[in-house]
C-alpha cells in the first residue's frame, strides 16, 4: 500500500502531516505535481514532476494507483477514476470519497460547473481551516490504523 498525493493544490500543512505519517508508518508517500516539489529526505517520501498540461498529474496518479492504495485529492473525477481501481480516497479536508458517494459528488460538480458556465457566481470552496486540518489528521490516522502495513517483528 502506498499514498499518492495530488500535490499541486494540496495544502502544505497536509503534506507535512503525510511526511510525518510516512516516516512513522514506514509507508511510501508519493507527491505528483506539474511543478518541482521540495520533500524531506526519506526513503518513504518521493515526488514525481509531470509535464504541465490539463490533467497530466491526474493521469499519472491513475496510472500509479492500485487496489488498497490511498489517494489524497479534492479532484472529484480523479477520485472516481482511482476508486474504480480499488483505491481509497481522502480529500485534504478529511472527507472520504467512496463508491457509495462518488456519483452524487460528480453530479453536484457538474451542476456547479453548469451554473458557473452561465455566469452565476458559485463562490468557490470555503477557505482551508485548522478544523479541516484536524479532520484530515483524524481520518488519516484511522485509515493507517486499519490499512497500514503491519509492524515489523523485532530484528526483522
Amino acid at each position: 500500500m502506498q499514498v499518492l498525493v495530488d500535490a499541486d493544490a494540496c495544502p502544505a500543512v497536509i503534506k507535512d502531516m503525510l511526511f510525518r505519517a510516512a516516516r512513522r508508518a514506514e509507508i511510501l508517500v508519493t507527491l505528483v505535481a506539474n511543478q518541482y516539489l521540495r520533500t524531506p529526505p526519506s526513503p518513504f517520501i518521493r515526488s514525481i514532476q509531470v509535464p504541465a498540461g490539463f490533467d497530466v498529474a491526474d493521469a499519472r496518479i491513475v496510472e500509479l494507483a492500485a487496489s488498497g492504495d490511498l489517494v489524497i485529492t479534492a479532484d472529484i473525477p480523479l477520485a472516481a477514476a482511482v476508486l474504480d481501481k480499488g483505491a481509497h480516497v481522502l480529500d485534504p479536508r478529511g472527507n472520504r470519497f467512496t463508491r457509495e458517494n462518488i456519483q452524487e459528488r460528480l453530479t453536484m460538480r457538474d451542476v456547479m460547473d453548469q451554473l458557473r458556465n452561465t455566469g452565476i457566481d458559485t463562490g468557490g470552496p470555503a477557505p482551508f481551516t485548522a478544523r479541516d486540518s484536524k479532520a484530515f489528521a483524524g481520518e488519516l490516522d484511522r485509515f493507517l490504523a486499519r490499512h497500514g502495513t503491519p509492524p515489523r517483528a523485532p530484528g526483522g
